[in-house]
Formats: structure tokens, sequence, C-alpha cells
């Protein structure tokens, strides 16, 4: 009995060991779960955020193409308000489910931001359904959605994360014969 006495201590640091190093091991296999789901949350947020910007972006490039047919814009490859209903109809059908996915996995600034980048796209669009002809008054426009858009990406940026961004304002040579 005496030698069990004697080895009790170690057979003791041995359960405790044992018991820790168990723990040890279901800890980080948590701390890495999260993290792995974290991750699959960061990467549906950014495909849901980046799916948003190009469904409105396609919106956003007809209205410059109808714009250059009524006169309003310089855009190169003109398009009739006519001939660019069925694409503005199938980027307004895009936008629903973007719109949707926008609203269950994103942050209330980014969502804020991409309902103030749509509001300006839709005014756009209101814009040309009455063949406004109104060069100065589409700049406007123009300048509101591309603040828009900015206001939009920086909110992804930080809501994700990442590194500041480039504005996306080139300034482009003018094209021979516009003004």
């Amino acid at each position: 009995m005496s030698a069990f006495l004697q080895q009790l201590p170690a057979l003791i640091g041995v359960v405790i060991g044992a018991l820790g190093s168990y723990l040890a091991v279901v800890r980080g296999d948590r701390a890495r779960a999260r993290s792995e789901t974290a991750a699959r949350w960061e990467e549906r947020k950014l495909a849901a955020y980046a799916d948003y910007a190009r469904t409105l972006k396609t919106s956003v490039t007809l209205t410059y193409r109808i714009a250059a047919h009524l006169g309003n814009d310089p855009h190169p490859h003109p398009l009739s308000p006519e001939e660019a209903a069925p694409a503005q109809a199938e980027a307004a059908v895009a936008r629903d489910p973007a719109g949707e996915a926008l609203l269950l996995l994103g942050s209330r600034e980014v969502v804020e931001k991409a309902r103030t980048w749509v509001v300006a796209v839709l005014e756009m669009e209101r814009f040309l359904r009455e063949e406004t002809r109104d060069p100065q008054a589409w700049q406007v426009l123009l300048e509101r959605q591309r603040a828009g858009r900015e206001g939009y990406y920086a909110a992804v940026r930080e809501d994700l994360a990442l590194p500041p961004g480039h504005a996306a304002r080139w300034q482009l040579p003018p094209v021979s014969g516009t003004r």
C-alpha cells in the first residue's frame, strides 16, 4: 500500500496533465471552428456586397448609355430607351435578390449606404424615363450616384476590415466630337 501512496502524486499529475491537454485541445478546436465560421460569413458578406454592387452598376451603365442617346452624357455607345428597356427590366429584377442578400448579411452602415446609392440610381432612371434633356442636371445626378457608390464601398471596406481603396474617379480625356 505504501508503494501505491508513493506513486499517487505521479498518478494524479498524469491525470491532471491529460485533463489539461484535453481541455487545451477542445478549447483550440472551438476557437478554430469559430474562426472558420467567421471567415465563411465574411466570404458570404463579401460576395453579397460585390453582387449588389455589380447589379447596381449594370443599371448605372445602362443609364449612361440612355443619357447619351438623349444628349445628356458623352458615353460612346448611346442606347435608345426602347432598346434599353429589356436590359433595364432585367437589371431591376436582378437587383431585388441581391438587395435581399444585402439586407440579410450586411451591416447597418453598409445597408444604409447601399440605400443612398440605389436612391441616386433610381433618380437617374426616373430622369431618363421622363426623357429629360438637361446635361447640367444629369451631371448633378451623376455626382450623387458616384458619391453614393463611393460611400457604399467605403462602408463595405470598413465592415470587412479591408484597407482603404480607390475612389474610382478617373479623369478621362474627352472623346473627340463631344463636349
